[in-house]
Order: structure tokens, then sequence, then C-alpha cells
């Protein structure tokens, strides 16, 4: 008994154990109840006792962006910032408080049916504000444009949450449409700027310590970082603002374009070698392709629906659950080596995203088939990623000191 209160105790010690763990449940829970809707639809049955106010598609969008997105973005923040910024570690009872937030929310959601709309919205829309002021209080402490950032970020992703809420009530003409488009634009441009960051600075650490020499490292051009950060928040406001345009769609083709350029001084060819590095880099092309194939829809015959999963499952599902379980094991003190199970998981996201754009393409009778093939690989990856990363977020640090960057020099 002691040693499960002190596990409980440890969930809510830090912000990415508790977070990463919701994240993940909640990533099979919400495609669970999603497969077992079309699984029914797909033998002639009908699925009535649905608790929730919204049709079930809509709340299967906003729940995976939203629900899924916000604790991903819990769980890093409240790790990263206070790293960023040297300031302390968010206290027990705040990411008891925040994970009790998040978790209202869902509930809100999930009975939505029973409560007022505007009950329903205080609920979901809470959670961000919270994390959005204790991450403004840390970085007051250490101001860099380059980490104040994300506030801009958080806000645009909360806007675009209130749109969808307002379009249930009727006060947002197309706002639950909208709404989670821009949201996913929203986690989509804090993949590219996150994943700016942390992809090249992960390879050329595992490079340098592999005896590379440092004119073969990788190097981001200068030019990029401030052109992909406006590139990246443009993203949710020309979906939010000006949804369906040939501006819009603009945005992302050359969004996307770009991220597939910059990545080419990555370092992939000795990415590709570790499974915790390689995910990394292919999450962050499948984002590019992604937008490039939600802009290119607005002028093709391009599914829609398609391009948005595969930037949704393969882009955002592959980097969060790379940075999550990279981060998890490093803040544990555990060696930087992805275990078997999580590395058929980074396996199985971008498969599961290509064989549900393909069922939108091809649609007919391989819609469906199709469709529930890929949820059930999600599924599956997520139940991997929790089994592998549990006796991390519940037991102690391991006796190991932290990896470090490697001591920058002159031409850095």
């Amino acid at each position: 008994m002691a040693n499960a209160g002190e596990a409980v105790r440890r969930l809510f010690s830090e912000g990415f154990r508790i977070f990463f763990l919701f994240a993940g449940l909640f990533a099979i829970a919400a495609l669970a109840w999603w497969e077992l809707y079309l699984g029914v639809h797909y033998t002639g049955g009908f699925v009535t006792a649905i608790p929730f106010a919204m049709p079930p598609h809509e709340w299967h969008a906003h729940e995976l962006v939203f629900g899924y997105g916000s604790a991903a973005l819990g769980g890093f923040l409240l790790t990263a910032v206070p790293s960023w910024t040297g300031g302390g570690a968010a206290r027990h009872w705040f990411i008891a408080v925040a994970a009790a937030a998040w978790f209202a929310g869902r509930l809100a959601l999930w009975v939505s049916g029973a409560l007022p709309w505007w009950g329903v919205a205080l609920a979901d829309l809470a959670f961000l504000p919270i994390l959005w002021t204790k991450v403004a209080l840390l970085l007051v402490k250490r101001p860099k444009p380059q980490n104040a950032v994300f506030l801009i970020f958080l806000s645009l992703f909360w806007l675009a949450n209130l749109a969808t809420h307002l379009g249930w009530a009727g006060l947002w003409d197309a706002g639950e449409i909208d709404g989670p488009r821009a949201g996913l634009m929203a986690l989509a441009g804090m993949v590219l700027v996150i994943g700016g960051r942390v992809t090249p600075a992960f390879t050329r650490n595992a490079m340098h310590r592999a005896g590379t020499p440092e004119a073969a490292l990788p190097r981001d051009a200068a030019i990029f970082t401030p052109v992909m950060i406006a590139a990246a928040m443009l993203l949710p406001l020309s979906a939010l603002l000006l949804p369906g345009t040939a501006l819009a769609a603009l945005v992302a083709i050359v969004t996307g374009a770009g991220q597939l350029l910059r990545q080419r001084r990555w370092g992939l060819r000795f990415a590709a070698r570790q499974p915790i590095l390689a995910t990394l880099h292919l999450s962050a092309a499948l984002v590019g392709l992604g937008l490039i194939a939600i802009g290119a829809s607005r002028f093709t015959a391009l599914s829609e629906v398609g391009a948005l999963h595969l930037l949704g499952i393969g882009g955002i599902g592959g980097m969060t659950l790379a940075m999550m379980s990279r981060a998890t094991l490093g803040h544990t003190g555990r060696p930087l080596v992805a275990p078997g199970p999580v590395a058929l998981a980074y396996a199985l996201i971008p498969v599961a995203a290509l064989l549900r754009m393909a069922a939108s393409e091809l649609s007919g009778a391989f819609y469906f088939p199709a469709t529930l093939t890929a949820g059930a690989l999600w599924i599956f990856a997520f139940g991997l990623y929790v089994a592998g990363m549990v006796p991390a977020f519940l037991g102690p640090r391991a006796d190991r000191a932290p990896l470090t960057p490697p001591a920058r020099t002159a031409a850095d």
C-alpha cells in the first residue's frame, strides 16, 4: 500500500508523468469508442445511446485535437519551460489541479447531452488558461522571444477550441468544423517550432557522442527559424479566419514545403539507425507532407479528410509520441533508447496514417475496413507506449547521470 501511495505521489510530482500518461490512455479510449461506433455502422447496426450532444464525428475530431493534444502540450510545457527558464518545476498541487481541469473537460464533453452548452464550454476551456498562466509566470523570469512564442500558440489553440463550442451553440458559423481544423493547425505549428529545435539538436548530440566530425553535424540554416515560426503562426490564423480559401491553402503548402526543405540538413542518414531519432525525422516530414496535402486538396481532387488524418496521425501523433517517450526517458534518468514496445509503436503510427489517408482516397468498400484497421493500429501503438512507459511514469528516477549536450564551440 505504501508503494502504491508513493507511486501516486510521484505521478503528480512532475508534469510529464501524469499528462503523458493521460495522453496515452486517452488516445486509446477515444479511438476505442470511435472504432466501436464505426464498427457497428459497418456491420449494419446503429449506436443510439450517445451521451454527448454533438454528432459523433465532431466529438471524435474535437477530442483527438483538443483532448489528446492539450494533454501532450501540458506535459511538454510543464517539463520544458522550467528547464528553459531555470524556474522551479510546478508543485504537486498545481499539477493535480491542472490534471483535474483537463479531465473535467473530457468528462463534460462525454456527458454534454445532459449539460447546457455553456457549462460544457466552461469546463473544456478551463485547462489551457491554467497552463498559459503557469507558462507565462515562468517565462517572465527569463523572457526570450523564441520561448514566448508558445504563449501565442496556446492562445490560438484556445481560440480554435472556443470557436468549436460557439459553433455548437450556433454563435459561430461553421465553428464546429473550422475550430478543430484550426486547432490541428495550431498543433502542427507548435510541432514545427518544437521539432525544429529538438530534432536537429538531438541528432547533433547523438552524432557528437558517436565521434562525428564537427563539420558534418546537422545545422539548421539561420533563416529558417524566424521564417518557419512566422509560417507556423499563420497556419491556425488562416484556418480560423479564412477557412477554405486559396490563401489558407497556400499558407499550408508553403509551410509544408519549407519544413521538408529545412530537414535536408538534419542528419537523417545517421538518425535512421536509431528508432528514437528516426521517428522524430519521419514525423516532422509527415507534418510537411500533411500540410502540403491539405493545401493541395483545395485545388485538386485529393481528399481533405485524408490529408487531415495524414497530418494528425502521422505528423502530430508520431511527433508527440516520440517526444513524450524521449522526454520521459531523459527526465527519469533512463537511457535514451526506446524500449522494444515503444519502438514498435513508432513504426505503427505512420502505417496507420497512410492507411487512413488511403481509406479516404479510395473510399467505396475499402473505406470502413481500412479506417478500422488504421484505428486499431493507433490503439495498439499507444497501448505499447503506455505499457512500455508506465514503469518510468510511476517509478523513481533511475541512478544515471543525464546526458548533457556537447560543449558549444565558437563555430556555433
